[in-house]
């Protein structure tokens, strides 16, 4: 009886239970995608870090892992080659042109070596230059085809080949030429080093260690298992913050939502405690009310997400990668579900409270 008179009630205002479900839907939409693109993003680097086949990463030891930005000498690139169990090595210098957007210089002869080179879909490696290579993603999405030109660090590109995406970035550029125009003649950002059998890697860092003291000398395990969202500066805390305001945001909607029920149904109300209606079953009435709010809403925000990704590759092509994140579906309604009720609880405990004389007297 209580469950119906629950849905009558939700049936009865269908644009409010519309407009209450959309706002729940919408922060819990905003909470999956926000994780989504965290989480896609970085596994996303992993793979690419991973598809490049090295064995060793050497860097400068303030280096963030995930921009690699700091430059150590070139030199270093032959110096290793001529280690033991080396058989390939390349240096890669990363310049940063935006938010998350980033160009490398590579050497593309010693690059192919390394990783086995590139699967191009259109066009074919430098062939000068002024030439720049994009992946698939990236072309999409800014409409490059082959032979446009592309404006990266102030200085105007042709684009002489397009790749299959996943391999170390989106936008490759000759590394003598970037080295250049950005300053950093005889520099690198890191040195890929490939062995002869990875079971020689932990002995190849220990005498790179006392080759090199001072750098950063990796397996490209350690490297790629440190990548995660607790060592992105400033990522965690601003997850959090998302999280707040979605809190924050369902709560304000069913709060209005719901005060604005219990003001319209003081009759209703005052009638219910007439017939006998506890202050506890008024209470339990309009909290059944926002619990079913929330649990659509949380579905719908589930649904929404995949909705996001699907905008995200097919409809914009950008290069942000969303992942689909189910660990995080119930914590995503708690979240909504917690909001909505905090939002439903004065409302309910007003309507509670309300005298039933002075209920039904109410116009």
């Amino acid at each position: 009886m209580t469950n119906r008179l629950v849905i009558e009630n939700l049936k009865h205002r269908p644009v409010r239970t519309l407009l209450s479900i959309i706002a729940i839907a919408l922060q819990v939409t905003m909470v999956l995608t926000l994780v989504g693109v965290s989480r896609g993003m970085l596994d996303d680097q992993k793979r690419r870090s991973r598809s490049v086949g090295a064995d060793i990463l050497v860097h400068a030891t303030s280096s963030s892992i995930i921009s690699m930005t700091t430059n150590i000498k070139a030199q270093f690139v032959n110096l290793l080659r001529q280690q033991p169990h080396v058989v390939a090595t390349t240096g890669v210098l990363v310049q940063q042109t935006g938010f998350l957007s980033y160009v490398h210089g590579i050497d593309i002869d010693s690059f192919t070596r390394l990783s086995g080179g590139f699967h191009f879909l259109q066009g074919g490696p430098f062939q000068g230059p002024d030439d720049v290579i994009v992946d698939d993603f990236y072309a999409r999405q800014a409409k490059l085809n082959l032979g446009s030109q592309l404006t990266i660090l102030s200085k105007s590109w042709r684009v002489c080949g397009i790749v299959e995406p996943g391999m170390l970035a989106r936008i490759f550029v000759p590394l003598d030429e970037l080295q250049r125009i950005s300053a950093n003649s005889d520099k690198v950002s890191t040195v890929y080093v490939k062995l002869d059998n990875p079971a020689n890697t932990n002995e190849v860092v220990e005498q790179f260690k006392r080759l090199l003291p001072g750098y950063g000398i990796q397996t490209m395990e350690e490297i790629i298992s440190q990548i995660s969202v607790a060592n992105i500066p400033m990522l965690q805390e601003f997850i959090y913050v998302v999280i707040g305001l979605a809190v924050l945001v369902g709560f304000l909607v069913v709060f209005l939502s719901m005060y604005t029920a219990v003001l319209e149904r003081t009759r209703e109300i005052g009638i219910l405690k007439a017939l006998g209606a506890s202050p506890p079953y008024i209470a339990n009435v309009l909290l059944r009310e926002t619990l079913g709010l929330a649990i659509v809403g949380s579905i719908l925000g589930i649904l929404g997400a995949f909705g996001t990704k699907w905008i995200l590759n097919e409809v914009l092509h950008s290069t942000l990668v969303q992942a689909i994140v189910p660990d995080w579906w119930l914590r995503a309604a708690a979240i909504a579900i917690f909001g909505a009720i905090l939002g439903a609880s004065y409302p309910g405990m007003k309507a509670a409270r309300q005298n039933a004389i002075e209920a039904l007297s109410y116009e």
